[in-house]
């Protein structure tokens, strides 16, 4: 069952309408980082997971998106409500569909299922989220940046926070699963390529790159693939 409490998470204010920045902040609406593509992603999930405590917080986390989706709707309905026509024209695409949120991005491509990210293993889906949460971040910033209305970048700023929070909650639960830091999940072993690292690729300058990720005592470094063996 779901409540509905006609109130937000975080108090929506905007103090100057701006529908060109509205159709920026459709991109965490009917985006791809956007927050209905979160809460439905990690909504889903949750029906895959045995662990009663995960499935708990993917409910939970999936809920809050919900909440920030409405809040995304907010912001974009006082951007394009009461103001006057000729200002909503400026953008083409109110122009078109009408004030208010749609299940749009900022460049008019409709939202589809293909932005969601789940495969019924925990340990995936929550390495999953992190990347989407990085990608909704990221998204955030460069919206505060382009924000001209300081009510908006309160509640973008607060929604950025929350992105970071949810990371944290799944980088946690990986580690109460001991897989943080493990990169091999699933059933099958894999072979005895696994700890090697092939120099396929040159800088141009006669000398490779080198690092903990192609370096002992965790890989194997082959210098030149083409050598026989």
């Amino acid at each position: 069952m779901f409540f509905h409490k006609k109130e937000p998470i975080h108090a929506v204010k905007v103090e100057e309408a701006n529908p060109r920045f509205a159709q920026l902040l459709l991109e965490q609406f009917g985006g791809a980082t956007g927050e209905l593509s979160a809460a439905l992603q990690y909504w889903v999930q949750s029906f895959h997971v045995e662990d009663a405590g995960i499935r708990d917080m993917l409910q939970d986390i999936a809920i809050e998106e919900f909440g920030h989706l409405e809040m995304v709707g907010k912001l974009i309905e006082a951007h394009t409500k009461n103001v006057d026509q000729t200002d909503v024209y400026k953008s083409t695409l109110f122009a078109v569909r009408g004030i208010g949120p749609h299940f749009l991005d900022s460049q008019g491509n409709a939202w589809t299922a293909n932005y969601l990210n789940e495969g019924g293993d925990v340990v995936r889906d929550l390495r999953a989220n992190i990347a989407a949460e990085a990608g909704a971040r990221q998204t955030y910033e460069e919206l505060i940046k382009l924000c001209p209305d300081q009510g908006t970048k309160q509640t973008l700023v607060h929604l950025l926070t929350r992105e970071v929070s949810h990371t944290q909650m799944f980088m946690k639960a990986l580690d109460s699963l001991g897989k943080l830091t493990d990169p091999f999940f699933g059933n099958i072993q894999p072979d005895e390529t696994v700890d090697i690292y092939y120099n396929l690729s040159t800088n141009g300058h006669g000398q490779d790159e080198r690092g903990p990720w192609n370096s002992e005592p965790t890989f194997k470094y082959i210098a030149n693939p083409l050598e026989k063996r």
